[in-house]
């Protein structure tokens, strides 16, 4: 559906102001897909995200700082999604062995476990291949880089 369907608007300043509305749209449109794809596994995007990053880096601990910086939504609370994955036994909190003032964050076997189970489905962020060429792909990932560069 085209976005002035979709936001009721059908007048924008120019095709800039339209592209910005679009992806800013589109990204909200992505993120709900996601986050009722990550539902049934009791996570949001955003714990997803800090037990992918805890994933990529084990076996060594992460500090909370390392987290933030790698986030991709790095306005969340990472301390908050740290302490309700270790009550959910995801992560692992310990005392940091150089810094007693930090601590260490891994992830837990059970968090492996679940980021398994979740691999093993199809990822939610296929539903692209369906809606856009390997090429356009290509040439979207490259738009997106240039605009943040």
């Amino acid at each position: 559906m085209k976005l002035e369907e979709e936001i009721k608007q059908n007048t924008f300043r120019d095709a800039y102001h339209k592209a910005f509305v679009n992806i800013w749209f589109t990204a909200g449109w992505l993120y709900a897909r996601n986050a009722a794809w990550l539902k049934e596994f009791g996570l949001t995007p955003e714990q997803f995200n800090v037990l992918r990053i805890l994933r990529g880096s084990a076996p060594k601990p992460v500090k909370l700082a390392d987290i933030t910086a790698r986030m991709i939504n790095r306005n969340s609370n990472a301390s908050r999604l740290v302490d309700k994955l270790a009550q959910k036994k995801l992560v692992r909190r310990l005392p940091c062995s150089t810094n007693r003032r930090q601590v260490d964050i891994s992830i837990t076997g059970k968090g492996i476990n679940l980021l398994e189970k979740i691999d093993a489905l199809p990822p939610v962020w296929q539903l692209l291949s369906k809606k856009i060429s390997l090429a356009e792909a290509r040439t979207l990932n490259r738009l997106l880089d240039a605009i943040r560069s």
